[in-house]
C-alpha cells in the first residue's frame, strides 16, 4: 500500500499549481488513506532546515483560486548544479545524492514533481538514481512536447489579451504603434494566441525570423488605408531575419540566460521610421494572478492522476492530456524536445489569410 508520498513544485511559478497540490492531497487522502508531504522551494526543501510540511485536508481549503504555490519554488534549483558558497567563492556542486538520501530518510513511495521541461529532466535523472518520481506538467510557454496542453498556459494567454484589448484603446486615441513583449523563450504559443484573439496586426514568434523592414511596412500599409494605429504581439524570443535573441543577462551553468528586449528593438526601429510608438512588456503579470477556469480543471486531473499513477507503482513518467483525456507518457519521451508553432499550424495559416504579418514577407 501507498503510505506516503511527496509533492514539490519547481521552475516559474504558474496559475495552477496551488489546483495540482489540492487534487493530489484529496485524492491521496480520500482514496488512499496516504500521507502527503510538501516539499519547500523545489529540489532544495530535502536539504534545508524546515523544507519539509505536512499537508493534510486542512492545508489546501480555498487553494483553487490562489495563483503562485504554496510550497513556494526555485528556477535555480539544480541538485545536480547547485550554487554554494565555500572559503568566500562561489561554486557548482552536485548535491543530487544528498537528495536521493534526503527522500528515503522520510520513507517515500512516490514523489510528485509539477515543473517544466528542466524540473521534468532533473526529475528523470533522479528517478535514474532510484527516486520513485511521476511528473506533472507545467509551464505557461506551453512548450512541453510530452503533452498538448500544459496548464498556466491558458490563464497567461487570456491575461495577453486582455492586455492586448485595453492597448486598442489607447492607441487609437494616440494614433500610435504600440508593441506588447510577451513570454515565450523558444515557442511562440502565447502571442500567436493573444494575438489571433486580440486582433494584433503583427505577431512576432521565435519560430518565424522576421524583418524589421516587413514590420514597418505592416504599419505604413495600415496608415495608407486610413487606420492611425497598429498592435504588435512579440514573444520575448522573437529574432531577426539573420540574427539571435536578445537578452538581458547572459547564462552559465546555473543561470539560464534571461531574453528581454527585443519589444525594445521593434518599437524604436518602427519609432525611427516615423512612427509614434510605445512598448510594454508584460513580464511575470503573465504568471500571477487567479487561474482560468480551464487551468483550474486541468491542473486538478493532473494531480489526481499523479497519485492514481503513483498507486499503480508505476513511475518515471509524466501525467499529459492527450485527445482530451489525461494519459501518461514517459518522462524521456516527454521531454525529448522543445514543442514549438508548426509553420503549417491551421492557426498561422488563419491569421495569414486575415491579414496579419509575421514579419516574414
Amino acid at each position: 500500500m501507498m503510505k506516503r508520498i511527496g509533492i514539490l513544485t519547481g521552475g516559474g511559478d504558474a496559475p495552477g499549481l496551488n489546483a495540482v497540490i489540492r487534487a493530489a492531497v484529496k485524492t491521496a487522502v480520500l482514496e488512499h488513506d496516504c500521507e502527503v508531504l510538501g516539499i519547500r522551494d523545489g529540489f532544495d526543501g530535502f536539504i534545508d532546515e524546515q523544507g519539509i510540511v505536512p499537508l493534510g485536508m486542512q492545508a489546501v481549503r480555498g487553494l483553487l483560486p490562489r495563483g503562485g504555490t504554496i510550497l513556494g519554488t526555485a528556477n535555480r534549483g539544480n541538485p545536480f548544479a547547485r550554487l554554494v558558497k565555500r572559503d568566500g567563492k562561489q561554486e557548482t556542486v552536485d548535491v543530487s545524492d544528498e537528495i536521493v538520501k534526503g527522500i528515503e530518510k522520510l520513507k517515500m513511495d512516490a514523489l510528485l514533481v509539477v515543473g517544466g521541461d528542466g524540473t521534468l529532466h532533473i526529475a528523470h535523472h533522479l528517478y535514474e538514481k532510484g527516486v520513485p518520481i511521476i511528473g506533472v506538467p507545467k509551464t505557461i510557454d506551453n512548450d512541453i512536447c510530452g503533452t498538448e496542453v500544459t496548464f498556466g498556459f491558458d490563464t497567461a494567454l487570456n491575461i495577453a489579451m486582455d492586455a492586448i484589448d485595453r492597448l486598442h484603446t489607447t492607441a487609437e486615441a494616440h494614433h500610435r504603434a504600440m508593441v506588447l513583449e510577451l513570454m515565450g523563450r523558444n515557442a511562440g504559443f502565447i502571442a500567436l494566441h493573444a494575438g489571433m484573439a486580440g486582433g494584433t496586426d503583427v505577431i512576432l514568434i521565435p519560430e518565424i525570423p522576421f524583418k524589421f523592414e516587413s514590420v514597418v511596412a505592416k504599419v505604413q500599409e495600415r496608415v495608407e488605408l486610413g487606420y492611425k494605429f497598429s498592435i504588435l504581439a512579440v514573444s520575448e524570443g522573437a529574432k531577426p531575419l539573420g540574427g539571435e535573441q536578445i537578452y538581458s543577462r547572459e547564462g552559465n551553468e546555473v543561470y539560464v540566460p534571461r531574453l528581454g528586449g527585443i519589444g525594445h528593438a521593434v518599437g524604436e526601429y518602427i519609432q525611427s521610421q516615423g512612427f509614434e510608438t510605445r512598448v510594454t512588456v508584460l513580464g511575470h503579470i503573465q504568471r500571477g494572478g487567479t487561474p482560468t477556469a480551464f487551468d483550474r480543471i486541468l491542473a486538478s486531473r493532473y494531480g489526481a492522476a499523479a497519485v492514481r499513477l503513483a498507486a499503480k507503482g508505476i513511475f518515471d513518467r509524466m501525467v499529459r492530456l492527450q485527445s482530451g483525456k489525461v494519459t501518461d507518457i514517459s518522462l524521456e519521451e516527454a521531454t525529448a524536445y522543445t514543442k514549438q508553432v508548426q509553420l503549417d499550424d491551421d492557426l498561422i495559416i488563419s491569421a495569414r489569410g486575415m491579414g496579419i504579418s509575421f514579419g516574414d514577407e
